[in-house]
């Protein structure tokens, strides 16, 4: 049967063993990004270019997330070719940019544009000294994790007014602020930041632990300044 392995396991047998990598989506989406060294082997051309790899090293095949089906019926395909030891990362190439893992392609994503050095507090810091961290930083904005360094919330401005400055940081901070992943295309991003009028998104991994934080004023799309692609 084939072994389906996750994100970790996948780096394990490309540092441990050598795994060769096998992007077997189309075309356009290899172009578009893909995991860095994997190679480009479509389902359809399994049977001819198959010996393009070498059957005495792992091989680590995936397609696009865990609902799509062309990796798991790569690896069968493969096994049915005579490789024996093929590995499926069903997961997908967006697990990998979610954790923001590198890439390779021409894809343009909020990983590459993010401040990775925001203001950061703990729930028990005291607001007092958060608070002069958030005015002396250009995005007038801390961001708030637990000791997993999991988001837990955000203070600026409009939760400053008012607050008991004697306090900490958890009993000022707004709770349920929305997060991005590292896989975000940044132009999608930036026009719907410019529509919902936000300033700042943080971004976070799949698990919630904290990536940093993006802000319109990081980069602007190609119609409104330099083009970033």
């Amino acid at each position: 049967m084939t072994n389906i392995i996750d994100r970790e396991a996948v780096r394990d047998l490309v540092a441990d063993r050598r795994a060769q990598l096998v992007e077997v989506l189309p075309e356009k989406e290899y172009t578009w990004a893909h995991l860095p060294a994997a190679v480009h082997l479509p389902l359809g051309a399994m049977r001819t270019s198959a010996g393009e790899l070498d059957p005495g090293r792992p091989v680590v095949v995936y397609c696009h997330d865990w609902l799509c089906d062309l990796s798991p019926r790569a690896a069968h395909r493969l096994e049915r070719l005579g490789f024996e030891d093929v590995y499926d990362y069903r997961q997908g190439k967006m697990d990998w940019l979610s954790a923001d893992l590198p890439y390779e392609g021409a894809a343009t994503l909020v990983s590459r544009y993010l401040r990775r050095d925001p203001v950061r507090a703990s729930l028990g810091d005291p607001l007092d000294e958060v608070t002069e961290r958030i005015i002396a930083d250009p995005a007038g904005l801390a961001v708030v994790v637990d000791d997993d360094d999991v988001v837990q919330g955000v203070i600026g401005s409009r939760e400053l007014k008012g607050a008991d400055l004697d306090g900490v940081a958890e009993r000022a901070m707004r709770v349920g602020v929305t997060t991005v992943r590292p896989s975000e295309e940044l132009e999608p991003l930036v026009r719907r930041m410019d529509r919902a009028k936000v300033d700042h998104v943080v971004v976070t991994r799949v698990d919630g632990t904290l990536v940093g934080l993006f802000g319109l004023g990081d980069v602007r799309p190609p119609e409104t300044g330099p083009d970033f692609g």
